[in-house]
């Protein structure tokens, strides 16, 4: 069972394999369609879509950020109808070293679904290695029977962050964002108070994620002996922010949490502490 990273070789003698189940989450925040085209020009044999606004995530609301959790049983329902299986192997890819990919990854381990990987590079690692690609969507020959059993203490919300000061907060974005520099998405700039910064892209090394002793080596110098219980993450919209607790799973060192609502549901009440580090 692959519950992290996968490598393009052993996902390349899997492709046959109907217990394994693709998932293409190849998306631009830019350009919220880009990922539909992507797949249609060519994907991975077998992939099937998801969309980052339309899968998985749920309608904006007045009080949620920009990609609120998406509503349980119909993500479900959408896993099953793809063939999920209480015993399949999912793995997820996109184009951005991983970046949109862990969303899938998140929630998957979210409804109780342990065998969920990324794979490590993404497609541009699969062309690289000139693995094979279609341009056709899979049948689904049969849905799955996976049901949901949703976990415990994976997230932590906005009012909990802010009657608490136990949290050590790990913002994923980029610096100039995190530091109220430059804020090209969201309409006000800066991050949450007491907030460290660790931006995704430091997991990786040339499109991959970094050795399992350099990510543990890094990480432990940001937690600074903080429980891994206590540790919550955050980016703009919840999604990239998985991308740091995946490093960390990798490095051994799980049981982190994640803050769905991010910087883009913080900041829809005025009131709320901003600082700019």
């Amino acid at each position: 069972m692959h519950t992290t990273i996968i490598d393009c070789q052993t996902l390349n003698q899997h492709l046959a394999d109907s217990s394994w189940l693709l998932l293409d989450c190849r998306f631009n925040l830019a350009d919220t369609s880009y990922g539909e085209r992507a797949y249609a020009e060519s994907h991975i044999p077998g992939a099937h879509y998801l969309h980052l606004d339309h899968d998985l995530s749920s309608p904006i609301t007045p009080e949620s950020g920009r990609h609120p959790l998406p509503d349980v049983d119909k993500l479900a329902a959408k896993l099953a109808s793809l063939g999920l299986n209480t015993d399949t192997q999912v793995v997820a890819y996109d184009d951005c070293g991983g970046a949109m990919a862990v969303r899938a990854w998140w929630l998957l381990r979210w409804l109780g679904h342990e065998a969920v990987a990324v794979l490590d590079g993404g497609f541009p690692a699969w062309q690289q290695q000139q693995g094979k690609l279609q341009t056709e969507s899979p049948a689904v020959i049969q849905p799955g029977n996976f049901q949901p059993r949703m976990q415990p203490g994976f997230t932590v919300d906005t009012q909990q962050l802010l009657d608490s000061a136990q949290w050590l907060v790990v913002d994923a974005r980029a610096p100039e964002r995190f530091r109220g520099e430059k804020e090209p998405i969201d309409p006000v700039a800066g991050t949450i108070p007491g907030a460290v910064n660790r931006p995704l892209t430091d997991n990786l090394h040339n499109g991959l994620f970094k050795p399992v002793e350099q990510l543990r080596a890094e990480w432990e110098c940001i937690l600074n002996g903080a429980e891994p219980g206590r540790v919550v993450h955050m980016c703009g919209s919840g999604v990239t922010a998985c991308h740091n607790q995946l490093a960390l799973e990798i490095a051994g060192i799980p049981g982190t949490r994640l803050y769905p609502g991010s910087w883009s549901e913080w900041i829809r009440d005025p009131a709320r502490p901003v600082a700019k580090p």
